[in-house]
């Protein structure tokens, strides 16, 4: 299954990364391609910096497409070009899959509009005003509306990832890949310990 990682200037570097890892870890599953709007270096404000191709050369067969969040999104939402890639995109896709702030910018599109989705709890009050006709679950690790996945702040990607590995593959093959990386997995989706009260 063929995976596009959308980047922009200030991701979040483990919002990508942990959910490459996974990915990653079964090669002859899955193939990580990184993109950006208009291709080139992305650096963040970690000193992370990968070359990426065009948006507009993702294919149209593709399964799986993942945005991650960071401080970058702030200023990505107002965006409207990526905006627009980021909708046509995910129309295609077979599956899409946010990290983080990463579900602001899917909201913004309209997509998520009378879906669940969750972000991270500590930029919510923010996330939530970019999707108002969205089903916002302030309680979730991660939350699944149908090709939808949107996950918690940060480390909650890999949790998500791993999620999505167990609806695909089972749950022990899941947990293998956790145990491989040493990560202890938050495997309930619905509730999330870093929540904000």
């Amino acid at each position: 299954m063929n995976i596009a990682v959308l980047l922009f200037d200030d991701f979040e570097t483990l919002d990508v990364f942990g959910p490459v890892e996974v990915f990653g870890r079964l090669v002859d599953l899955y193939n990580i391609t990184f993109y950006s709007l208009n291709g080139g270096q992305i650096k963040n404000r970690h000193g992370v910096s990968i070359l990426t191709a065009k948006l507009e050369e993702v294919n149209k067969n593709l399964e799986i497409f993942i945005i991650p969040g960071g401080l970058g999104t702030r200023k990505e939402v107002e965006n409207k070009l990526l905006r627009d890639k980021i909708k046509e995109i995910s129309i295609f896709s077979k599956f899409v899959l946010t990290v983080c702030t990463g579900s602001a910018l899917l909201a913004s599109t309209g997509l998520l509009d009378n879906k669940t989705a969750t972000s991270n709890k500590r930029a919510f009050s923010w996330v939530i005003t970019n999707g108002t006709n969205v089903n916002w679950n302030k309680k979730a690790r991660w939350t699944i509306d149908g090709k939808y996945y949107t996950s918690s702040g940060v480390s909650a990607g890999i949790d998500m990832v791993l999620g999505f590995i167990s609806d695909r593959h089972g749950i022990e093959f899941a947990r293998r890949i956790a145990f491989e990386i040493e990560y202890n997995w938050m495997e309930d989706k619905d509730n999330d310990t870093f929540k904000v009260e």
